[in-house]
């Protein structure tokens, strides 16, 4: 049997390459699976070499020690590979294909899966409704940050890439599409963007500038992105954003309104999360900022796309309300302003085969907006700790150096 490696959370703070269990078509028990999925089998699953797998900022809430995610847990949920395994119920994916994995696990039997509510599917996760690779409380699915990983429901889930050869050109970009790109983009859509709107984005992280460049394909006038890191604002800049410096200016109506001469916007994204900081020179943590910011700013009867993360436990927050994801917004402005919230994890199904297109016909440019940066698996740790430090790239893990052949 080969051997396997992959990235273990060890601890607050701190990511380890290890050796892994090489993956069967059956859940086993480990750091983070709930006992009802334990000896789960998966013949409707598939075994993949990973080609890219990518660290996303949810990761990185895990890793601060801002969730309750356990020592051992194998981190990633953004995957794309080859199929090298089939189960017995697999009847149209084949050994050889190159595939997206959504980060979203569904069963495609459930109601919400037959909605095309996959982020909240029933079957996968008996604490309750979602599931995702590699991460706190989502049934306890084994990450893809490694070599080798098993996906269930592989007929239902899978994105075939229909050319393997053109698709390893454009892998830098295809690879966006199991979490970040569908992610942006929904925030987009969920925001009602359309041709001609004025978009506020907050967060300049990979989240925030795949939704600035989702809103521009989905015709935005003007796209705004606000951000406390410089040099993330001059990666959104780089194609053709406006921006805003929160750590140098603590009226975000005011600046707003400086670019487009009304302090207000169409639409508001926020890709923060509850990890926010308040605006201005002598910031701190305060989670409900960008929420209350981004209702102050959104025009009456506007919407809030709201991709961002928030969870019900926080054991690193900053007051006891905060640490079970209670926060202090101002709802009662939001009411009066007829906004429209839409929450939740992306549904990435929904959107991931148009992304897909869009990409291969050449008219999104993912993985320039985002600055997409190739390691290797054994510099994942420091891809892990360059991120933390605000690093304005999105980090594509090679764990069998087939991109950088």
């Amino acid at each position: 049997m080969a051997g396997n490696r992959g990235v273990v959370y060890k601890g607050p703070g701190r990511v380890a390459v290890e050796s892994i269990d090489y993956p069967e078509l059956v859940l086993k028990d480990g750091p983070g699976v709930h006992p009802k999925n334990v000896g789960r089998k998966c013949e409707h699953g598939v075994i993949l070499k990973v080609v890219t797998t990518n660290i996303c900022g949810s990761d990185q809430h895990m890793v601060r020690g801002r969730t309750t995610a356990p020592e051992g847990l194998v981190l990633g949920h953004e995957i794309t590979g080859e199929v090298i395994e089939v189960g017995r119920d697999v009847e149209f994916i084949k050994k050889g294909d190159l595939v997206s994995v959504p980060f979203n696990i569904a069963c495609g039997r459930c109601r919400p899966c037959k909605e095309q509510q996959t982020h909240i599917c029933e079957h996968v996760n008996p604490d309750r409704a979602g599931a995702a690779y590699g991460y706190v409380d989502m049934g306890g699915w084994v990450g893809g940050q490694a070599e080798y990983v098993m996906v269930p429901y592989a007929d239902f889930q899978l994105l075939r890439f229909p050319d393997k050869d053109q698709a390893l050109e454009k892998i830098l970009d295809l690879t966006m599409l199991s979490d970040i790109f569908p992610t942006g983009y929904h925030g987009a859509v969920s925001a009602g963007v359309r041709p001609g709107s004025t978009v506020y984005v907050a967060g300049a992280g990979p989240v925030g500038l795949a939704a600035a460049h989702s809103a521009q394909l989905l015709g935005a006038a003007v796209v705004i992105v606000g951000d406390l890191n410089a040099e993330r604002l001059k990666q959104a800049k780089s194609f053709g954003c406006e921006t805003i410096d929160l750590s140098q200016h603590d009226n975000l109506g005011e600046q707003i309104e400086q670019i487009l001469g009304v302090p207000e916007v169409d639409a508001a994204i926020d890709c923060v999360g509850f990890e926010a900081h308040g605006h201005g020179p002598n910031h701190t943590e305060a989670p409900a900022t960008v929420l209350n910011s981004i209702m102050e700013v959104t025009r009456a009867g506007g919407r809030l796309g709201i991709p961002g993360l928030y969870v019900t436990g926080d054991p690193g927050a900053v007051d006891e309300d905060a640490k079970v994801g209670t926060l202090k917004i101002r709802f009662g402005l939001g009411w009066a302003k007829a906004h429209t919230f839409v929450t939740g994890q992306t549904p990435v199904m929904r959107y991931h085969r148009e992304l897909m297109m869009s990409i291969l016909h050449g008219k999104a440019q993912i993985a320039k907006a985002v600055n997409a940066t190739l390691i290797s698996l054994d510099e994942a740790p420091q891809g892990y700790a360059d991120f933390d430090k605000g690093a304005a790239r999105k980090f594509v893990i090679d764990p069998h150096g087939v991109v950088r052949k």
